[in-house]
């Protein structure tokens, strides 16, 4: 039985081919991180290999070792550092030219292929044109246009979208760990991201990070010129930055949602008494140009810009609220 959350068409359409047969050689999985891509991986590798009577049995030796990543048919590959790197990809070949070991199919799961350098995409190309028999390979990537279109076009792509708010909350309480307030918390802040609020419940230092950030969001509203330059030349040196500025871009979305009248779609619930004296405090315009700041700001620092003048500018910008 599968147990993906969400995605109940990918999962039908994959249950539809193992059943009739007509599997792909390849599939391409994309979406957001933490949205499943590579849960749904797992558990495609699982089924197909699977020896109980409804694929993937989740008990049998297949679907254990394949949880585990263990099974002798299965090639797990990520990101070497920050890419997939060619050797690893030479590697994947290596292994797919061999026969089955134990189960009907060899499986190879890449994932995050967006990471991979021009040569392993390339090599991987090669394997895509003339794959082995009996070899499924899954790849996952956060969005499709990231890769080339001769990878994906030699590919069955499933896009994956956002699980609702409603199912994440209902399997969190199903879970029987997880408080209902908390639950309809996590779900509101995983923005459809299931694997998030998964890992927002088992590693608390996530939700502690992000209090962290939002309270440092609240102090620097307070500051003056001179304090958000300073500001801006500490942040500059985070790894997390783009994560930080998407989480502070949902601050201001609900400054705005509430601005409209629209709170039952505010993200940051457990904040909400701070964010409606904001929005009584700012207008809608000023709301809504600290958005458009913050998407500027990731779009610049995808292109390399100076994190330091990027923050500098994208800070001046915003309005001073004094009773945050």
């Amino acid at each position: 039985m599968w147990q993906t959350i969400g995605h109940e068409w990918a999962v039908a359409l994959l249950q539809g081919a193992i059943d009739s047969e007509r599997i792909a050689h390849a599939y391409l999985f994309t979406g957001p991180a933490n949205i499943g891509k590579t849960h749904l991986a797992r558990e495609l590798a699982a089924a197909l290999n699977c020896t109980g009577d409804a694929p993937p049995c989740g008990v049998c030796r297949a679907c254990t070792k394949t949880a585990r990543q263990a099974y002798p048919d299965l090639t797990f590959v990520e990101p070497d550092g920050a890419k997939i790197k060619i050797d690893q990809i030479r590697q994947v070949q290596r292994e797919l030219a061999l026969s089955p070991y134990e189960g009907r199919w060899r499986v190879c799961i890449i994932t995050d292929f967006q990471t991979a350098t021009v040569e392993a995409a390339n090599a991987l190309l090669k394997t895509l044109e003339e794959p082995p028999s009996r070899v499924v390979m899954i790849l996952t990537a956060v969005d499709a246009g990231l890769l080339l279109p001769t990878i994906v076009s030699r590919c069955q792509v499933l896009p994956l979208r956002g699980v609702p708010c409603q199912t994440i909350e209902r399997y969190l309480l199903t879970r029987g760990d997880v408080p209902p307030e908390l639950a309809r918390v996590l779900a509101r802040l995983s923005a459809g991201r299931i694997g998030w609020a998964i890992r927002a419940v088992e590693d608390p230092s996530l939700l502690a990070e992000r209090k962290h950030r939002l309270e440092e969001l609240l102090s620097l509203l307070r500051q003056g010129r001179v304090d958000k330059i300073r500001a801006a030349e500490r942040l500059a040196g985070s790894n997390d930055l783009s994560e930080i500025l998407r989480l502070w871009q949902t601050w201001w979305r609900d400054v705005m949602l509430l601005g409209c009248g629209c709170e039952e779609l505010v993200v940051n619930l457990d904040y909400l008494e701070i964010l409606r004296l904001q929005a009584r405090y700012h207008d809608l315009s000023s709301a809504e140009a600290a958005v458009r700041s913050i998407e500027l700001a990731l779009e610049q620092l995808e292109h390399n810009v100076n994190p330091r003048l990027v923050l500098e500018v994208m800070l001046l910008r915003w309005p001073r609220f004094a009773s945050a």
